[in-house]
């Protein structure tokens, strides 16, 4: 099994991402708008996927986190609202903001059970700064460490009992950063004292089983290298400071804030200490490169994967009643 989690390029394998595929063995797959259309359809893509690698826990990923991050939307799927709902909500009735978010979650696990899909990457658990790029402040839980740790726990429950695991991002913080990462690579310049607001609410929820980098610098720890690429960054702050020992993912390393080939950049984030890497978009000659880069996953990374898959529960509740009970809670703020 290779360290890596791959795209797909369609609503349906190709006979090349097959033979490729089968030939490879990538630890997981993450899913699109481009790999979706109906219920019928994702849930037979996901079942090739499982019948290909010969594994019933097999991740596969989706970003639906609600808002303008969903890659499952009407007609077929309703419109989930983003973290900043349940921010203000917080601010008003923080019980309620957590049993809307747990709701909203249990909502979201089985919308995506029901199609295959395992695991969501979601909850944010960056804190916002009043110069917090827009790529994130949109889609954050906000600017308290304990509100954004409250809801990140519960959104976490949620899809549990929706029968999916959720990831933890984007580690050791995305908040402080001015610059979106898929375009430009943020330096933040914060002491690493000022960096605890930061880090906070990934030590809180630091017993989740998947977490993801950023592709940020972080000055007071490593001035050379993004937290993606960083040994500094993953051993000492993730593993050490937080003490996060989930399985740990790339963001997507395709993104413009790290540079080089795709398979320079995957070799790299091993290196450093990713237990995965997040490959996103289906350009075979770019599959082909970084399989060529990777060895197998190692000994640590492929336990922390079994155990994180293992630990997936069967999906309960009624879908209809979960989105009623949210709304209602919603009004609220």
């Amino acid at each position: 099994m290779k360290p890596v989690i791959f795209g797909l390029s369609g609503l349906a394998l190709t006979p090349a991402e097959r033979a490729f595929f089968a030939a490879v063995e990538p630890a997981g797959y993450i899913l699109f708008k481009r790999n979706i259309q109906d219920r019928g359809q994702v849930r037979a893509l996901t079942d090739s996927l499982r019948a290909l690698s010969g594994r019933d826990e097999l991740p596969i990923l989706i970003d639906q986190e609600g808002g303008r991050v969903a890659r499952m939307g009407p007609p077929a799927w309703p419109a989930f609202p983003a973290g900043p709902a349940f921010d203000e909500l917080y601010k008003q009735a923080p019980m309620s903001a957590i049993q809307a978010m747990r709701a909203n979650g249990q909502a979201l696990g089985l919308m995506l059970s029901e199609v295959g899909i395992t695991v969501n990457c979601a909850p944010l658990l960056d804190v916002v700064q009043p110069d917090t790029t827009e790529a994130v402040a949109c889609r954050a839980y906000g600017s308290e460490p304990m509100q954004v740790a409250a809801l990140g726990r519960a959104m976490l429950e949620g899809l549990a009992a929706g029968g999916v695991i959720g990831v933890v991002k984007h580690m050791p913080g995305h908040g402080r950063s001015q610059l979106d990462s898929h375009y430009d690579l943020p330096t933040v310049t914060a002491a690493a004292a000022d960096l605890e607001v930061d880090v906070e609410p990934f030590r809180t929820l630091a017993h989740a089983s998947m977490g993801m980098t950023s592709h940020i610098v972080f000055q007071a720890w490593d001035a050379e290298r993004p937290a993606t690429l960083s040994p500094i960054v993953i051993e000492q702050v993730i593993r050490g400071q937080i003490g996060f020992d989930g399985l740990l993912m790339t963001d997507d390393i395709d993104m413009k804030a790290l540079s080089g080939t795709a398979g320079d950049k995957a070799a790299a984030a091993i290196a450093a200490g990713c237990d995965l890497v997040l490959d996103c978009w289906a350009r075979m000659d770019e599959m082909v490169e970084i399989a060529g880069r990777l060895g197998e996953i190692s000994a640590a990374a492929r336990a922390r994967l079994e155990r994180a898959m293992a630990g997936r529960g069967a999906p309960h509740g009624e879908f209809d009643g979960l989105i009623a009970r949210r709304d209602q809670i919603l009004l609220l703020a």
